[in-house]
């Protein structure tokens, strides 16, 4: 047991607690999988990661650092909101970026690169692996969420290190209406991300869906909301009912609607609304087809932990 240094910071928002917290141990050297698995327990964090020096195969292919990313029930290859936020304290406690401009993670999946986007730190997505749910498959998880096939515009099962099923729906404010069996999702051991693009009345869909969406619709810092798409995303499986703000699963759902045409290149996703948050992803394509995922980060936490 020693002191490490220790940083909890909110990402996807630039307002302290709208958008989800992250637990960052700037040490995790000697740490065991159990000991990082047992903090994270702790924490009770959607993510909690631990910053470790890069191995020899990360160092030669440009790594600043690696870090380990773990949920309270399990370790993730790859994660959005760890990475954005462990980069902010990683540059926070002092780290120097072996680039300038550009930093490099390794994590679970590889080497993951970010980068300034738009005046913002944003992470590229990592390579989608994509395909058609079994029909089977989306009916049993369509009866978990309480949706109707018809409900549904387009489906598929993503993986870019995580897995989801992403499902694309057809409203707002159904969206933001539904109650998930989460025990039947941990049963089908399935995470879902759901969208619903944003229409140009949308703002009224949101404050008719719930109180928490009223008062975040009223008080967001981004006049009448233009976000261009809803989110949410259940993750039972993993020991989380709902997610605040999820850039992995923004980040695939990215890749899959830029791809099929149900998005633009360039848009702005919102997610956490339902939980009282207000949390914010900025989704692009360049001109290589690479998808960037951004958002703001900001400091809560700062000190030691021993561990």
């Amino acid at each position: 047991m020693k002191q490490r240094a220790f940083q909890q910071v909110d990402v996807f928002t630039d307002t302290a607690f709208l958008g989800n917290p992250l637990a960052v141990v700037l040490d995790g050297e000697g740490l065991s999988d159990a000991q990082m698995q047992a903090f994270a327990a702790w924490t009770q964090l959607s993510e909690t990661t631990f910053v470790l020096p890069p191995t020899p195969a990360g160092a030669a292919g440009g790594a600043d650092y690696r870090v380990r990313i773990f949920t309270p029930g399990a370790e993730l290859p790859f994660a959005g909101h760890p990475t954005l936020g462990t980069a902010h304290a990683w540059r926070q406690a002092g780290g120097q970026p072996r680039q300038s401009g550009q930093l490099v993670q390794e994590c679970g999946v590889g080497l993951v690169t970010l980068k300034s986007v738009d005046g913002r730190w944003a992470f590229a997505a990592p390579a989608l692996q994509r395909q058609t749910p079994a029909p089977a498959q989306l009916a049993e998880v369509l009866v978990a969420l309480g949706l109707h096939a018809n409900d549904v515009l387009a489906a598929q099962n993503l993986n870019n290190g995580p897995h989801w099923l992403g499902l694309l729906i057809d409203s707002v404010d159904r969206l933001l209406a539904l109650e998930p069996d989460h025990a039947a999702l941990k049963r089908l051991n399935t995470k879902v991300g759901v969208a619903a693009k944003r229409e140009a009345d949308a703002g009224g869909l949101i404050r008719r869906a719930n109180r928490e969406a009223r008062a975040f619709a009223a008080s967001s810092r981004i006049p009448n909301d233009p976000t261009d798409l809803e989110v949410r995303a259940f993750a039972a499986p993993v020991g989380i009912a709902e997610d605040p703000v999820t850039g992995s699963l923004n980040a695939s759902l990215a890749q899959w609607l830029i791809a099929d045409g149900h998005m633009p290149a360039a848009y702005s996703a919102r997610q956490g609304t339902v939980l009282g948050r207000a949390g914010q992803v900025f989704l692009s394509q360049d001109a290589q087809g690479q998808v960037w995922v951004g958002g703001d980060v900001v400091g809560c936490i700062e000190g030691s932990v021993t561990i």
